[in-house]
């Protein structure tokens, strides 16, 4: 009673400072419609108060479940625990989601102060010896009267303690506990270096990052190509004060001292161990196996293109005796499949306008789930290009809300994703928002999206349906709380409606006539839908390969970045026309955050599952009732409330087959 009274408090003295003008909507939490938060309140003079109040008010919490003289029970320790820090949870979703789609330098400062706050708070957390032993009293007594539910939160919570360094002795949790601030700081930085040099190309280019894959295929012009693969592949890599490298070698020593603190040999080690997967060993054989067969595609795509590069040099337009270079692939092979299939983006673009595209995501997942979808007007977005949908389930109760986010801009950074404003969790609605870079509309058109950026807001509406739909009990085990390796199922296989003929009648018509895209159109995109695969597999796979190498080191002693991604490259056997789909001093997706470290080839992992699964849908038919509902009931509403192998088999009836992702990519 007398530690609540302190914190409450302190929080008293925090809001008083801003009272007389404002109040702080984080700590003193808001009602607004859908619980979505009051962007329009919130001024960035809040986050830091309310992060030191969060932190206060999730010690206080802690500490009384410490001092609790009951016996350690499931309700009393690890319960109380994922009831937790509302405030902090509250701020930190809003704060870290904004940086990255909405940043501002301003902002950025907020995040640099904060970061290593929050970084110190969770170790505090974790390395808590007294909390510690009240878990481990829970964990070691008998679980037989705990739902499957709470055995999984049970279990993550124990083993975060144990992966957090809370056995080893005090000198080696105050050394990690140094680490883990650094890495916390370094990665922001690395982010922040990223972003800059994605606006700097975008000022001396002219084009976003998001479009470079589009200009590479349409620029006829080879020494321009050739200037923007340069410009490209190069990003934090140029030598100047936004240069990643050293940031890179210093996060690798990190990751491995603390991984041999933790009794790891490598942080590949340390991090797969309480995946899917299990071991550095499993990732390394899947993916080269991948990369064997992609290679093999590979040389037969530029073989193909060769003979039109030849008949370039023979018309005078490259020099004589050029060959294929990285800059060449996809300008090259748009012109082998133009030929081939008489298929070009610029023939779909028109019927894939970017609000009948989401009409149609949304009317698939009305098909299959039996929701609806719902635009929420008169609320406060954090951007107003955002829009907000309220999503109801069949009997009209209230699922949750989705935002969009689709364009991009100076202050976001590239790429798209899935995030929460609002965990679900029991009695409270999800908050989702998806975030992506598609092309923008302009003066004479409206916005018109590539086939790849259809499949893109397919995929990340998957991820929102696990949010969305998610049934847990607790905040910690819900949406997208799942391993690692299966958190891309949902939104892998999503993907495999985007451009069925049924799917693409609800919403592919011509943005000028109002036409439904022909039928000689779907057929040329289904005939050439595993085109090009040597490249667009190898380049993905490169990624998830350098990423385990990376991470597969005992010692950065001698490692030059440069010779070890050429080292990397040459042994998987990467020809030389393909660069990994992400170098080191751009891959954000592991340096810029911890979450696909070593875990990269997650995409490849569970794109097994989504196409193992999607032939039982088609086996059964694309909308059948019966599997949409298994796939509702055993995958989308589960969250982490059980193993995903588990999960998989109760929706499959059997385990993953393995050549799936082969025959889906036509490499087989």
């Amino acid at each position: 009673m007398i530690i609540m009274k302190k914190f409450f408090a302190a929080a008293s003295a925090i809001i008083a400072m801003t009272a007389c003008t404002h109040t702080n909507p984080f700590i003193e939490g808001w009602d607004t419609p859908y619980g979505i938060p009051p962007f329009d309140k919130i001024e960035i003079s809040d986050y830091l108060p309310a992060i030191k109040a969060g932190i206060a008010q999730q010690e206080a919490e802690i500490e009384a479940i410490v001092n609790n003289e009951e016996e350690p029970a499931f309700d009393n320790v690890v319960a109380a625990y994922d009831r937790s820090g509302a405030i902090l949870e509250r701020v930190c979703n809003v704060l870290f989601n904004i940086n990255e789609s909405d940043y501002s330098e301003a902002l950025n400062a907020v995040v640099e102060e904060a970061t290593p706050l929050v970084s110190v708070h969770g170790d505090n957390i974790f390395m808590n010896a007294g909390f510690y032993a009240k878990v481990k009293a829970v964990y070691d007594a008998p679980q037989d009267g705990l739902t499957r539910e709470q055995q999984m939160l049970l279990k993550d919570l124990y083993d975060t303690f144990v992966r957090s360094g809370v056995e080893l002795d005090e000198e080696k949790q105050a050394r990690l506990r140094e680490i883990n601030t650094e890495l916390s700081s370094l990665s922001l930085s690395f982010a922040n270096n990223l972003l800059s040099e994605s606006n700097y190309f975008k000022e001396e280019l002219g084009f976003p990052v998001s479009q470079y894959y589009d200009k590479m295929a349409a620029e006829p012009d080879r020494a321009l190509r050739e200037k923007y693969f340069r410009k490209y592949s190069m990003r934090a890599h140029n030598g100047n004060k936004m240069d990643n490298r050293a940031n890179v070698l210093r996060t690798m020593e990190l990751r491995i001292e603390k991984a041999r603190l933790l009794g790891y040999d490598t942080p590949a080690a340390f991090i797969l161990e309480d995946k899917m997967a299990g071991s550095p060993e499993v990732v390394d054989a899947f993916l080269q196996k991948i990369m064997d067969a992609a290679m093999r595609r590979a040389r037969g795509e530029v073989a193909d293109m060769q003979k039109f590069m030849d008949a370039d040099a023979a018309a005078g337009i490259v020099p004589a005796g050029s060959r294929i270079e990285a800059w060449d692939y996809l300008y090259y092979a748009d012109k082998v499949r133009r030929e081939r299939y008489a298929l070009d983006d610029a023939a779909l673009m028109p019927y894939f306008k970017m609000e009948n595209v989401r009409a149609g995501v949304f009317a698939t997942a009305s098909r299959l789930y039996g929701i609806s979808f719902e635009p929420v007007e008169g609320v406060n977005l954090y951007n107003p290009e955002c829009e907000a949908f309220r999503v109801s389930d069949a009997d009209g109760s209230l699922i949750g809300v989705i935002i969009t986010d689709y364009y991009p801009r100076d202050s976001k950074r590239g790429g798209a994703w899935m995030t929460n404003f609002i965990n679900q969790c029991e009695g409270v609605r999800p908050v989702i928002v998806n975030v992506g870079n598609f092309n923008r509309p302009t003066a004479d058109t409206p916005s018109l999206l590539t086939p790849d950026q259809v499949e893109t807001m397919f995929h990340e509406f998957g991820h929102a349906l696990h949010g969305l739909l998610s049934q847990c009990t607790y905040k910690t085990l819900s949406g997208t709380s799942v391993k690692r390796d299966f958190v891309e199922l949902p939104s892998q296989i999503n993907e495999n409606w985007a451009f069925e003929p049924e799917v693409l009648a609800t919403y592919a018509f011509h943005y000028e006539t109002g036409e439904l895209i022909p039928d000689e159109l779907v057929a040329k995109m289904k005939a050439s839908s595993t085109f090009n695969q040597g490249f667009t597999t190898g380049e993905l796979c490169a990624a998830s390969i350098l990423d385990m190498k990376w991470h597969e080191l005992g010692s950065i002693e001698g490692v030059d970045v440069d010779a070890f991604e050429a080292s990397v490259c040459s042994e998987m056997g990467l020809i030389g026309e393909i660069i990994p789909r992400y170098r080191s001093t751009y891959f954000n997706h592991i340096f810029g955050s911890s979450g696909y470290s070593a875990g990269y080839y997650s995409y490849l992992w569970a794109e097994v599952l989504d196409k193992d699964a999607f032939e039982l849908f088609r086996s059964k038919g694309i909308f059948d009732p019966e599997t949409a509902a298994s796939f509702r009931r055993n995958i989308l509403e589960k969250g982490g409330s059980e193993e995903p192998m588990v999960l998989y088999r109760r929706f499959r009836g059997a385990d993953p087959d393995a050549g799936a992702l082969l025959r889906a990519r036509g490499l087989e």
